[in-house]
């Protein structure tokens, strides 16, 4: 089973749209998992923040290098639409150019080549 990142928008100057933003990563990465791969959805770690106790942080950057190390292991990468003004997942497109993974811009088209 090849494993698929999932990289597009997480955070947002509201609560609604981080809300509708965790929606669509987790949606996108069911879409994966139905089409008969291995998702990896980076939205899904917001269930780390909600166990969190009183004395406990994680860092942004923590998180982010978490995802990174996932991508890096990753078969390809599947970016959803709107992506452009996120620093993060242009990062993240640019750290799977480096390493040559391929990258989709579309379920379609990576169910065509992977």
């Amino acid at each position: 089973m090849k494993r698929i990142y999932i990289a597009g928008s997480y955070s947002a100057d509201n609560v609604l749209d981080v809300l509708n933003n965790i929606r669509k990563g987790i949606r996108a990465g069911t879409e994966v998992l139905l089409a008969g791969y291995s998702p990896f959805i980076p939205w899904l770690d917001y269930n780390v923040f909600l166990q969190l106790r009183e004395e406990e942080q994680i860092s942004v950057d923590c998180i982010r290098q978490h995802s990174m190390v996932w991508l890096e292991a990753s078969d390809a990468v599947l970016v959803l639409p709107y992506y452009q003004t996120s620093s993060g997942t242009l990062a993240e497109i640019n750290r799977a150019k480096e390493l040559k993974i391929p990258v989709f811009y579309s379920l379609e088209d990576l169910k065509e080549k992977i």
